[in-house]
């Protein structure tokens, strides 16, 4: 068997193999290591290339899950996948790094453009017609969230439209994307956290500003826990969907 931390190298990029509860074959780490042959051609020019494997294995449901983290000079993007077969895991996962990958060095490329379009073209979140500040404080007083969302559906679509823009600052989300993950996702989630934090917000913020900001929290804590909080935010739905005053 292969020691519990095993380091390869391909071209540049060193992968680090990291198992828990489960001991994968000196075989079996050569066969992944050699699938990464793509990514590090992908990041042959970086002056620092690693990439962490931590493969989990959940004697429950006889799953493994595997989560990849590649660390770059001043960043890291991270992505994960489950499966019961432990190399099929771990394509998946790879192929959303690659994604991500891709992402990220489109997105250094064209850093100073976006920024000077952004500057030019942001436009505050504002809703079309008027929300009822009254009946925001009362589902939250209330802790009644179907009915909070319904008093602020009108912030959605503007919500969504600056999610979609956001994303693209982080590239292990934008890699998500179509692929399980969506903008209204992403808004639900900011509405879940301003449910949270409304008696918290910051006095003289608009409320549409206020909602904006928790663009970044909100994708940060999808992008280092996909599943915990994409079950969240589809639970948060599910209470909607029953009808406010029943969540």
């Amino acid at each position: 068997m292969a020691d519990p931390t095993t380091e390869l190298v391909k071209h540049k990029l060193q992968v680090h193999f990291d198992p828990h509860e489960c001991q994968p074959t000196d075989r079996e780490l050569a066969a992944m290591a050699d699938d990464t042959d793509s990514l590090a051609r992908q990041v042959g020019n970086f002056p620092q290339a690693d990439l962490r494997v931590l493969i989990e294995r959940n004697a429950r449901s006889d799953e493994y899950t595997v989560k990849l983290r590649l660390l770059l000079p001043g960043d890291a993007l991270a992505t994960s996948d489950h499966d019961r077969v432990m190399h099929a895991a771990f394509e998946r996962a790879l192929d959303s790094l690659e994604d991500a990958v891709k992402a990220y060095k489109e997105r250094l490329g064209q850093v100073p453009e976006r920024r000077k379009a952004e500057a030019k073209t942001h436009q505050e979140v504002t809703p079309p017609t008027a929300v009822d500040a009254a009946a925001l404080d009362a589902a939250v007083a209330a802790g009644d969230y179907p009915s909070f969302r319904a008093a602020v559906a009108p912030y959605e679509d503007a919500l969504r439209v600056r999610a979609g823009r956001w994303v693209e600052r982080h590239p292990t989300v934008q890699a998500r994307m179509g692929k399980g993950l969506e903008t209204i996702d992403i808004a639900e989630g900011v509405f879940l956290a301003a449910f949270e934090e409304h008696p918290k917000r910051p006095p003289g913020v608009p409320y549409g500003t206020w909602l904006e900001n928790l663009l970044d929290p909100v994708i940060k804590a999808i992008e280092r826990h996909p599943d915990e909080e994409l079950e969240n935010i589809n639970m948060a739905r599910a209470a909607c969907e029953a009808g406010p005053g029943k969540g």
